[in-house]
Formats: structure tokens, C-alpha cells, sequence
């Protein structure tokens, strides 16, 4: 069963940048499709960035275009999130998931079958 770990979160001041990673066990991640979700108080968990098995496609939500950076190593088993330019409104816990084979592009949060436990990021105005 795949397993995933996020790590990398914490509190930073707007305009600053963090690094997430996601660190996955139990099986090759070669084959999954990862997607980083987030989820803010009060509000409904929010697809932020996904990334196609092998790296080949990948997509982000509008609201963190030109800002996050995904990115995979498959060696490590391992993906990741270069947070940048972070705004007070990208607080929230961080979680990646994995998932295949996929229904669509950009794929549903049905899609993933393996969730981590989250990562807290606080950013400070």
C-alpha cells in the first residue's frame, strides 16, 4: 500500500517561500499521478497543483499560477511543491495525494486513492 509523508510546511511572512515535500513508501511512485491540495479554515479543500506520472503534464490552480512550482523525483520517490511570492490567503494545510490511473486532466480528487496526513503552512501579513 503506498504510503505518503508531506514535510516542508511552517510559518513565513508574505512574499516568502517554502519548500513542501511529499515522500511516499510502500510502492514505486513512478506510475501515479500527485496532486497537492490545501485546505483552509472554513473553507473547501482546494486542488492546488498536479503532476502527470513521469512528470510529462502539469497544471495549477489559478490562484497560484507563476507563483508554485511542482515538481517530481522519481529516484527519491518523492514530489514537490516550491512554494514562492506567499500570500496570506495560501495558509491552510497542505496535503498531497496520489492516484491512477486517471479519469480525466486536470484529474478529480476521486481520482487519488493515497493521501498524506498534511503539512501546516501559515503565511504571516
Amino acid at each position: 500500500q503506498l504510503q505518503l509523508v508531506e514535510s516542508g510546511g511552517g510559518l513565513v511572512q508574505a512574499g516568502g517561500s517554502l519548500r513542501l515535500s511529499c515522500v511516499a513508501s510502500g510502492r514505486n511512485l513512478d506510475y501515479y499521478a500527485v496532486g497537492w491540495f490545501r485546505q483552509a479554515p472554513g473553507r473547501d479543500r482546494e486542488g492546488v497543483s498536479y503532476i502527470s506520472s513521469r512528470g510529462s503534464r502539469s497544471d495549477y490552480a489559478d490562484s497560484v499560477k507563476g507563483r508554485f512550482a511542482i515538481s517530481r523525483d522519481d529516484a527519491k520517490n518523492s514530489v514537490y511543491l516550491q512554494l514562492n511570492s506567499l500570500k496570506p490567503e495560501d495558509t491552510g494545510i497542505y496535503y498531497c495525494a496520489a492516484g491512477w490511473p486517471l479519469s480525466a486532466w486536470p484529474p478529480p480528487p476521486s481520482d487519488f486513492e493515497s493521501w498524506g496526513q498534511g503539512t501546516q503552512v501559515t503565511v504571516s501579513s
